[in-house]
């Protein structure tokens, strides 16, 4: 077990103020792997004060001076992938092939795309003569989710330091493992003193002292709903900008004409992968009320093949949920699925057979569900599939939207015209049409209560900067 009792703060691992600790479980085993500290409101100051300070020289860094730094923590990033898996996979029970293929690397990524987007992002323009400038923003809050801990991070993270932005970070105190090491790398990459600090805390101690702190000039939250909307009440109080990245409750409309075999088992695998645990996953598959026996059965077989189970193993498709917590309220929703009288016809109440220790979801699918079920209105945050039936295709798009949410959508046809028709009026912040993949150069967000901002490429700068007019700056 490693102890982890210390900050990073101006260019320094130092002693907290605060005195509390808290454990790191691995969910899969359910047993203590690392205890950290936790900060209070004078750990918040401190490193406030430095992000502050460091904000007078870093701000005024040039882009070339931006670019080189960024190549700097992608080559260190680079050696330090296997450490970054490692802690992802103990802090929070990603499948060992998961964290080596997708989520450590899709921290490089962000990096990697900051450095492109970086190369031609146009900081000013002429209007008239005025020129109006992208000037970054100042000491930005960062506080990140424990599900894509590295996805998350860095998505803050590399555009602050691309716009010339300081920041102190509070990542989850679920799973604050991979930041530690993210630490680690910006420091040996030479991120100057200041620019970036780590404070490690709950929501309520830390999280709102950074939320409400009068300087802190932004705050970037990505986590539940209701937690961003006491991020935004808190800093409503000094009217600094709020960047959220929320909840999702995503529809996935298979139209008549796809092939339902393929379809159906891809919509499976990615509603369970992460352990259902990402906000944009395809939790709701909308189809044909005429074919939900058919769909049925294909969804079923599907969901046969998503093998829960030791991380470190081979043929693990899933690992567990991160948390005892958030094991309890999976099942409580499961349990309400069939109460309020959805067909289930995979996994259901209980850990999978054979695992007695670890926080495993049996992968499950309901069918027959309306969409005025709790577990088509909630999100469940857990491998659990809800699949609707409509009428045609207008019925489809009103169940789709049909939602608090509007984070991500998803669209599949044999005619990429009408799929792309059928997108077009999805109030999302993102459609895939036919299984399309992510886009890291492309926007990340979502209407509604699934937040505000966007995140990714260099649509991921805005939030970072303000925008300034400088009248009769071009001679007549």
């Amino acid at each position: 077990m490693s102890h982890h009792k210390q900050f990073y703060i101006n260019g320094q691992w130092v002693e907290p103020k605060g005195t509390g600790t808290a454990d790191v479980i691995n969910p899969a085993t359910e047993e203590v792997v690392a205890t950290i500290a936790l900060g209070n409101q004078d750990d918040v100051n401190i490193a406030v004060a430095a992000a502050r300070k460091a904000f007078d020289s870093y701000s005024q860094t040039t882009r070339e001076e931006r670019l080189e730094l960024l190549g700097r923590i992608i080559e260190v990033f680079k050696k330090r992938m296997p450490d970054v898996a490692a802690a992802i996979t103990a802090e929070m029970g990603a499948p060992d092939k998961l964290s080596k293929n997708a989520q450590a690397p899709s921290g490089l990524a962000h990096f990697a795309t900051a450095l492109e987007a970086l190369k031609d992002f146009e900081f000013e323009e002429q209007i008239g003569t005025t020129m109006v400038v992208k000037e970054p923003i100042g000491v930005c809050g960062l506080i990140t989710p424990w599900n894509w801990p590295m996805n998350q991070l860095t998505c803050k993270i590399a555009p602050a330091l691309a716009t010339g932005c300081t920041m102190v970070l509070k990542p989850s105190e679920v799973a604050p493992l991979s930041a530690l090491v993210l630490a680690e790398i910006l420091d040996e990459a030479g991120v100057p003193a200041g620019v970036f600090n780590l404070v490690n805390g709950d929501g309520p101690t830390v999280g709102a002292a950074m939320s409400s702190h009068p300087d802190i000039d932004m705050m970037s939250f990505t986590g539940s709903t209701a937690a961003g909307r006491q991020v935004m009440k808190n800093g409503a109080e000094t009217i600094k900008r709020v960047a959220l990245e929320l909840g999702g409750k995503s529809a996935n409309i298979l139209l008549d004409d796809v092939n339902f075999e393929k379809m159906v088992a891809h919509g499976v695998m990615s509603c369970m992968n992460n352990s259902g645990q990402s906000c944009n996953a395809p939790t709701r598959m909308l189809v044909p009320k005429a074919r939900m026996d058919e769909v049925a059965v294909i969804a079923q077989a599907a969901a046969a093949k998503v093998k829960a189970g030791d991380p470190s193993a081979e043929d693990t498709v899933i690992g567990p949920v991160s948390s005892k917590n958030q094991w309890n309220k999976i099942q409580g929703l499961i349990n309400k699925g069939i109460e309020e009288g959805a067909k289930l016809i995979a996994g259901g109440p209980g850990r999978p057979e054979g695992l007695e220790k670890g926080f495993y979801v049996k992968p499950t699918v309901f069918t027959h569900v309306t969409n005025d079920m709790t577990i088509a209105r909630e999100e469940i945050f857990g491998p659990v599939l809800s699949i609707i039936g409509y009428e045609d295709e207008e019925d489809a798009i009103r169940i789709a939207n049909d939602t608090n949410y509007g984070l991500s959508g998803y669209v599949s046809s044999s005619d990429l015209e009408r799929a792309r028709r059928v997108a077009r009026r999805i109030r999302t912040g993102m459609v895939h049409l036919n299984g399309a993949p992510l886009d890291n150069r492309a926007p990340f967000g979502g209407y509604k209560e699934s937040g505000i901002g966007r995140e990714w490429g260099h649509y991921g700068f805005e939030d970072f900067l303000e925008v300034k007019s400088i009248y009769g700056y071009v001679a007549k």
